[in-house]
């Protein structure tokens, strides 16, 4: 199993070439380079996803945050995955999203609800086809995310342009 970055599981592959690294990088900088202009506007529309997925070393923070005993988090709102992570047992919505629409542990929240919808694997994956593969359309591959979304509209109205922008620094690996 590959992992990108220390938190990206790429399922079905055994190792990263150097190519495909450079590849990723590059699909990595496009969805983070929404992240400074385009910060999250708590709609709390994220806070429903089904697999909040949590990495062993944020258990404790994350716990903790939550003022709840490290036992009581792990049996009463983590479930094991087995590939070591966690997925948060409640999650439609999450069971620390306020009645607010804020995230009662914001500033420990898991890695991937920082990363979302920045890095998440979907749609960074999807930025990867369309800049490996000239004849993909990014539209079409992000046509699942939901246009009622501030972020998915933030992202709809520019993506196609990153990607033209950054094709040029694509290694071909049929090359």
């Amino acid at each position: 199993m590959a992992v990108y970055r220390g938190k990206y599981v790429l399922q079905g592959l055994g190792t990263i070439d150097a190519t495909m690294e450079h590849n990723l990088d590059i699909a990595y900088d496009i969805c983070m380079s929404y992240r400074p202009d385009f910060p999250c506007e708590m709609c709390g529309r994220c806070c429903h996803q089904p697999h909040i997925i949590i990495r062993p070393e944020e258990v404790e923070r994350i716990s903790s945050a939550a003022d709840i005993p490290l036992f009581q988090f792990m049996t009463e709102y983590l479930v094991p995955i087995g590939d070591g992570n966690f997925h948060f047992r409640k999650t439609d919505p999450c069971a620390f999203l306020g009645p607010d629409n804020r995230c009662t542990i914001w500033k420990s929240r898991p890695g991937i609800c920082d990363d979302f919808p920045y890095a998440v694997s979907m749609f960074m994956s999807r930025v990867y086809l369309a800049l490996t593969n000239p004849d993909a359309d990014i539209m079409e591959l992000i046509a699942y995310m939901d246009d009622e979304w501030p972020c998915t509209r933030v992202i709809k109205g520019s993506i196609r342009g990153k990607i033209e922008e950054r094709r040029k620094d694509v290694i071909d690996s049929s090359a």
